[in-house]
């Protein structure tokens, strides 16, 4: 073995010795898969949100989902158990409905594809929503809603190749749920890519401007994300300068966090929302190991191994972390097939 110096040592989680909302005035935290799974709660998040908020810590709800407006999005965590105020949600829609309101006159039309969601932020932007590309719109205002249609698509293919703005308030693939990922707004706007050759402007995460509107005046310092998706929630926080935190109760698997590129890595990892209660253990690479606390994973020729010392720590993950300390910061590139003789062994369901 080659003796391991003190130059071997990479930092790549951080740690953090105390429940970890403790660290932080604001949570900026993302929906579906984090909060919700559709329409029902996620096990311990009300819980574990009353807990914090009534340590003193504020809380912000940021989605890319546009399809309810704000007053919409309150009354659902609240009934979910999750105490929220309107003025606590932060959507896509709004952000989308902002930006076309700096572009064009009050009162210009806009054809909307999506639900109340994105016809509520059009009108309180200003704006008037229109159904028809006969109407003229100046743009087309794109967000997801379980009632978008083919008729819906049509009038926006019609005013798109008449040359209408065209702002989506993001383009995620999927959407989580418990029957797994459906179909989400990106899906829908690959439609109207397919149909006009057009690519839209979006707004949503991973664009920072949800999370600075949700900072508002909040040092970045003092703030931490929370989402379950790497390329858009977590991507979306390195952006705008705020810590996060991945939770696995969504669409991010381990194999996606052991791949993620260094722009949707987050600082802590946890099963779920219960994670913010928790002290979270630092992992380091040493020399051709990850380390966090007692677990250890090594990397040879035949591929990664994993220590049978250090399964759990208090939430059960410091063999994943030891495991990203390594697929992170490891000088050969790691290929995805190196991991699937070991993400099975880590016993995450």
């Amino acid at each position: 073995m080659v003796p391991v110096t003190a130059d071997d040592t990479t930092v790549v989680l951080p740690g953090c010795d105390r429940p970890l909302y403790q660290q932080f005035q604001r949570l900026l935290l993302d929906l579906d898969g984090v909060v919700i799974l559709v329409d029902e709660p996620i096990p311990a998040a009300a819980e574990t949100l009353q807990r914090v908020r009534a340590a003193g810590v504020s809380l912000r709800f940021v989605t890319n989902n546009a399809s309810r407006p704000p007053v919409a999005v309150a009354d659902l965590l609240t009934r979910s158990g999750v105490s929220a105020e309107p003025s606590e949600v932060v959507t896509s829609a709004m952000a989308a409905a902002a930006l076309l309101a700096g572009r064009h006159p009050a009162g210009a039309r806009v054809l909307v594809v999506g639900g109340e969601g994105v016809y509520t932020a059009l009108s309180d932007s200003g704006l008037s929503p229109v159904t028809h590309a006969e109407e003229n719109p100046v743009a087309v205002m794109q967000g997801f809603a379980p009632e978008v249609d083919w008729p819906m698509l049509a009038e926006a293919a019609i005013a798109l190749r008449a040359g209408a703005d065209w702002v989506a308030t993001n383009t995620d693939r999927t959407l989580p749920s418990p029957r797994g990922p459906l179909p989400g707004n990106g899906s829908l706007v690959a439609a109207l890519t397919t149909a006009t050759g057009r690519e839209p402007e979006s707004v949503g995460k991973p664009a920072a401007a949800l999370y600075d509107a949700a900072l508002s005046g909040t040092d970045t310092r003092h703030a931490l994300a929370v989402g379950d998706r790497l390329e858009t929630d977590i991507a979306g926080a390195k952006k705008a300068g705020v810590r996060s935190l991945l939770v696995l109760s969504g669409v991010s698997g381990v194999r996606d966090l052991l791949m993620a590129e260094v722009m949707a890595r987050p600082d802590f990892i946890g099963r779920d929302l219960r994670a913010l209660d928790l002290p979270h253990p630092a992992a380091v690479r040493v020399g051709e190991e990850g380390r966090c606390q007692a677990a250890r994973v090594w990397a040879r020729p035949g591929g990664i191994e994993l220590s049978d010392a250090g399964t759990g720590g208090e939430d059960g993950l410091d063999r994943l972390r030891a495991l990203c300390a390594l697929a992170w910061s490891h000088p050969l590139e790691l290929s995805s097939d190196a991991y699937d003789g070991v993400i099975n062994e880590l016993d995450l369901d």
